[in-house]
């Protein structure tokens, strides 16, 4: 134990999944977009071993930020947007399940790309709402039905999304239950953790059918570090909930979307 104590990628992988998994904690995200820099380059991992270690730690970081925010978020809150949660996750489950493939067998690099400008813009979307608080329109109509409908939809997108890069997808997911379904920061950050759960599941249970999750006793040191640092931030970050300004929040999002828009985008090209 000592010997792998002193291994520096394991101090790494942990000295740098404590803050990730705040941010897990704090805000409702997974923090796949900064691990994976870290598995690529900090670690040495190839992109196609990355990627779903990347899902496995995010299962981990969701699972204890579920369990921390559960006392700063009213479960009442989250079930008020149950048609448009069961939606984004029955898209991103199925989606996910296709994407795990594609990630196996194509190259992501064009759609990389796509994604990580549209990070950086709904992170400028954030942080322009911030300073110019938008008014909701309430251009969606009422009903479950409709709510359903268009979260699957989304959700299909964010399903492809998070299984081919090896995120939770919850920095898609927040700004869409704020934007378009009308939730507050704080109840679409634990409403992101639902959906993400469903999503990384099925990733990894495509994953793990294809044989494509790396195995051995360094895999197994470098995620059990990852996870603990995930599992540390995670529980921080939680407990910080209940403290952290509604415009902080906005304003920390809205910046985590623009840095991992440039490190999902150099981590990609340089993979």
């Amino acid at each position: 134990m000592q010997n792998t104590l002193a291994c520096p990628y394991f101090r790494k992988a942990f000295g740098w999944c404590v803050p990730i998994g705040a941010l897990g904690g704090l805000i409702g995200l997974g923090g796949g977009e900064f691990r994976l820099p870290v598995l690529l380059h900090g670690i040495g991992f190839g992109a196609k071993s990355a990627v779903p270690l990347n899902l496995m730690v995010s299962l981990v970081t969701l699972a204890f930020a579920m369990a921390t925010r559960s006392q700063a978020v009213p479960a009442t809150a989250v079930l008020a947007h149950w048609p448009e949660v069961l939606g984004l996750a029955a898209g991103g489950m199925a989606s996910a399940f296709q994407g795990a493939r594609m990630a196996n067998a194509l190259s992501a690099a064009r759609l990389v790309h796509v994604i990580a400008l549209l990070l950086a813009a709904i992170g400028g979307l954030m942080l322009l709402e911030v300073v110019f608080p938008f008014q909701k329109i309430d251009w969606l109509p009422g009903g479950a039905g409709l709510h359903f409908a268009v979260g699957a939809a989304i959700g299909i997108g964010i399903g492809l999304v998070s299984s081919i890069l090896g995120v939770a997808g919850g920095e898609l997911l927040i700004p869409v239950l704020i934007f378009v379904f009308g939730a507050d920061i704080r109840t679409a950050g634990s409403a992101s953790i639902l959906v993400s759960l469903g999503v990384v599941l099925s990733g990894l249970w495509r994953y793990w059918r294809m044989g494509a999750i790396p195995r051995g006793r360094g895999v197994r040191r470098i995620t059990s570090a990852m996870g603990a640092g995930s599992i540390l931030g995670a529980i921080l970050g939680g407990l910080a909930l209940g403290y952290a300004p509604v415009e902080f929040l906005k304003l920390l999002l809205g910046s985590v979307l623009i840095a991992a828009a440039a490190k999902t985008f150099l981590a990609r090209r340089s993979a």
